[in-house]
């Protein structure tokens, strides 16, 4: 079994380092490394119970993550794009497949219609990842692209409502759809509203904890109650999870919820995976692997042309319509969790064998997408296509988190630098983990939000990157806090200016020695200001006031190094 484990994870840091070097998203490398090791080559597990139990929760957190992207206040602001490109392409997709399903496959009409729209669904994941690793998530071509991922996330509320009624149980169209309707608007009324009124305040009692661990297991419980609330009613686990996502989504705490979970959303996704590779049935499919590659074909040139025609019909530029239809033309996650889903749901809408078949197809599609990308830019970049069309950046300062300064730590200091920023018309963001400060901001009309500032994920989410972020402001009052939080700013703009509060003389110097830009004891310079007071009152001239607090701050206030106490 040692030996068994070593060489699992020998082969899938192999394949994560080769996938990362050309571009492909971990998820490829985890479906290879479960077919790798599984049964049918090299035999180092078998798809046992625990495998099974892993790869359901990762499902829970896969359907979690999917509904943390959807926030209200976004989907608002991206509305016209979201709904019209977005189920323009699917509807668009949907229609070109269903007749080629229906004319070639023995299954129901509801068994084309559902795997009519599964493929539809495109990788959020991959294509995420590959619109950033090219720098193309703020152009006009990433964004649309992105838009129409949010929608498909979206529309995954009604599909998975649907599942009992694709499992071939009585259908009456006219009803169900009022139904699907009807549930779907009711969800997302609801999550708003618990969102907001209910679990806000449950967070907050447990952020005031100051616990990571008690703030992970909450999150997790929130997981776990909404599956076993879904299952109850008889719908499908996987809308509980994604139902806790959207709730929390809804939430101050958003970005914290991602930054925590997402090392553990991870783990389990790569189960989830591993154990989809690992049950993958290699000889079947090997006899038919015509099928699966007149599938994958098939799939990415209908995608493809349905994509196309549609960003044509929208007026998107050709470029950016080739790139859009190119990046979505593969499979998703979605379609493997609602296959997987009807497997340990016992939904027999489509034969076994079949949902082998369309999992290999949805696998090799996602495989394929990144290739696919390489060669069209290796043809572009050498002039053979569409060379004299460059991607458009756009604007995008009103959907995303640019500000210029970001502030951690909104205790008093923080909240009197936010004043002054917001009194010069300069965007900022201000960052605390104390969240009755960070209520109390936001009612005040402050831009505060909670978050971890010692969390690369946290302040990237927030914005801070290099040439845009013109300062950081280091405002906490915990020396420790505050030297993690600089060396955690430092690995991201490592040329940004840093301006540091510290508590007394000792603790500016300790910060000095991370090269910030500007460090000030408070106590000290706070002393500087009673005292000038007083030598005014005592009638010395104010030119000669200046010239000693000159002095005195002088070679880091040297002057004043031998105080008996510096304790604030």
């Amino acid at each position: 079994m040692t030996v068994a484990i070593l060489l699992f994870f020998a082969i899938l840091f192999v394949l994560m380092c080769i996938l990362r070097m050309a571009r492909i998203g971990a998820l490829v490398a985890f479906l290879i490394a479960g077919i790798i090791s599984g049964p049918y080559v090299l035999n180092l597990f078998q798809l046992s119970d625990t495998w099974t139990f892993l790869g359901e929760l990762g499902i829970l957190f896969l359907w979690f993550s999917l509904g943390l992207e959807i926030n209200m206040g976004r989907l608002w602001d991206m509305r016209r794009t979201i709904f019209g490109f977005g189920a323009a392409q699917v509807l668009m997709v949907a229609v070109m497949m269903f007749p080629i399903l229906a004319g070639i496959t023995p299954w129901s009409m509801l068994g084309c219609i559902m795997v009519a729209l599964l493929f539809a669904m495109s990788s959020t994941s991959e294509d995420i990842q590959l619109l950033t690793d090219r720098n193309q998530l703020n152009t006009n071509m990433g964004r649309q692209t992105f838009s129409i991922l949010l929608f498909q996330d979206l529309l995954s509320i009604p599909l998975l409502a649907m599942l009992p009624v694709f499992a071939g149980k009585s259908f009456n169209l006219g009803a169900t759809a009022i139904d699907v309707l009807v549930l779907s608007v009711a969800l997302i009324v609801g999550v708003v509203v618990v969102g907001r009124f209910i679990l806000n305040p449950l967070m907050r009692l447990v952020a005031r904890l100051k616990s990571r661990e008690a703030f992970i297991l909450a999150i997790m419980l929130n997981i776990v109650i909404w599956a076993v609330v879904m299952d109850l009613i008889g719908l499908p686990v996987g809308l509980g999870a994604f139902l806790a996502g959207m709730l929390l989504s809804e939430t101050i705490y958003q970005h914290q919820v991602n930054a925590e979970i997402s090392p553990y959303a991870m783990l389990f996704m790569a189960f989830f995976f591993i154990s989809l590779g690992m049950g993958l049935n290699l000889p079947f499919l090997g006899q038919h692997w015509y099928v699966v590659l007149a599938g994958v074909v098939g799939l990415v040139v209908i995608k493809f042309a349905a994509i196309f025609i549609v960003a044509r019909v929208r007026h998107v530029p050709v470029p950016d319509a080739v790139m859009i239809a190119l990046v979505l033309a593969q499979g998703g996650e979605f379609g493997l969790l609602m296959l997987q889903t009807m497997k340990s749901s016992g939904i027999d809408a489509l034969p076994v064998a079949h949902q082998e078949i369309l999992t290999a197809i949805i696998i090799v599609s996602i495989m394929l997408t990144p290739i696919l990308l390489a060669i069209f830019e290796f043809l572009r970049r050498h002039g053979l296509v569409l060379s004299g069309y460059p991607l458009v950046s756009i604007d995008d300062r009103k959907h995303s988190v640019h500000p210029s300064v970001i502030i951690c730590g909104f205790g008093r200091v923080g909240q009197i630098i936010a004043q002054m920023l917001e009194a010069k018309n300069i965007p900022y963001i201000a960052i605390d983990l104390d969240v009755n400060a960070v209520m109390l901001g936001r009612e005040r009309g402050y831009n505060v939000v909670y978050g971890n500032t010692n969390s690369d994920a946290v302040l990237r989410d927030f914005g801070l990157a290099p040439r845009r972020t013109r300062a950081v402001v280091i405002a906490l009052d915990n020396i420790s806090t505050a030297r993690s939080t600089i060396r955690t700013v430092r690995s991201i703009v490592p040329r940004v200016k840093i301006f540091a509060r510290a508590r007394n003389l000792a603790d500016s110097r300790e910060l000095q020695k991370l090269n910030v830009t500007q460090t000030l004891p408070e106590t000290i310079e706070s002393s500087f200001m009673l005292g000038s007071g007083v030598l005014a009152h005592l009638g010395v001239p104010a030119a000669k006031i200046n010239d000693l607090l000159a002095a005195m701050r002088a070679d880091n206030y040297s002057s004043v190094d031998g105080t008996i106490a510096d304790r604030g």
